[in-house]
């Protein structure tokens, strides 16, 4: 098997990146950064979406597992005291694969056809320098609401405990293949109105943001924020692909939800 690790680079994580990588290479395996049948993160959850980025292109033939180093990192299984148990795991245990879905997002110019195309581990938001964010929301190719705020949150279920949890949007398991539109401070009077709740999109149906006022738009895919101008629309849908994550040991999704935001009340 071919091996790949994604370092937060402080010293803690790359002395944790040596000791994997020599312990693999000793049982024979082979680390390969090209082609990596598995992709180890090490670090927190902004490493692992700094892995998930690197190997986008590979969605379908490379598995992530994670390793948190700093405070508890939400797609992290194991810890640093582990490593040796891990190291084990993956040399001599076939894992087993989840797989989580995704946020697709196409952003289309308004002149020259261009278009560009990703994908979200965690949410796309768009905001904006130049004062509120005005959006034509349509869902289905029906229009919904004309949309007055901040910006929008657009997350994938596993990202629904992120940015969008800090919005007050909910908390979806990712067995379901949805995407949720979660509002920043959207304008409410009696002139302008939204849902003002987020909207849990099932995976057939397509959102689609249209800019009513012509002004540049802050659009971040996780943490990567790109300036754009003369958008056209920005199309929001559950991916084709999705991210394979390698499990060795259960960690069921409401015991990571409980141990990240529940306080222990020793019960």
């Amino acid at each position: 098997m071919k091996f790949a690790i994604v370092s937060k680079g402080d010293a803690r994580s790359e002395q944790i990146k040596g000791t994997m990588t020599q312990y693999l290479t000793d049982f024979e395996l082979e680390y390969n950064a090209n082609e990596p049948d598995l992709v180890i993160s090490v670090g927190g959850d902004g490493t692992f979406l700094e892995a998930f980025h690197t190997y986008v292109h590979r969605l379908g033939s490379t598995a992530f597992i994670g390793v948190h180093t700093g405070h508890l990192g939400f797609y992290a299984d194991w810890v640093p005291d582990e490593v040796e148990k891990l190291i084990i795991e993956i040399a001599k245990t076939p894992f087993q694969v989840v797989e989580y879905p995704l946020l697709e997002v196409i952003i289309r110019a308004k002149s020259g056809g261009s278009e560009d195309r990703f994908l979200a581990l965690n949410e796309a938001t768009i905001k904006t320098a130049d004062g509120s964010v005005v959006f034509d929301v349509e869902i289905k190719g029906e229009h919904f609401e004309t949309f007055r705020g901040d910006g929008l949150c657009v997350s994938t279920p596993s990202g629904s405990t992120a940015y969008n949890k800090a919005l007050g949007g909910g908390i979806i398991h990712p067995s379901l293949d949805a995407i949720q539109l979660t509002e920043m401070a959207s304008i409410n009077n009696r002139v302008f109105r939204t849902i003002g709740s987020p909207l849990i999109l099932p995976k057939h149906h397509t959102c689609l943001l249209k800019p009513i006022v012509d002004r540049s738009f802050l659009i971040a895919i996780d943490h990567f924020t790109t300036n754009y101008t003369n958008v056209k629309s920005i199309q929001c849908r559950v991916a084709e692909e999705r991210i394979r994550f390698a499990r060795f040991r259960q960690f069921p999704f409401w015991n990571r939800v409980r141990d990240s935001f529940v306080a222990d009340d020793n019960h």
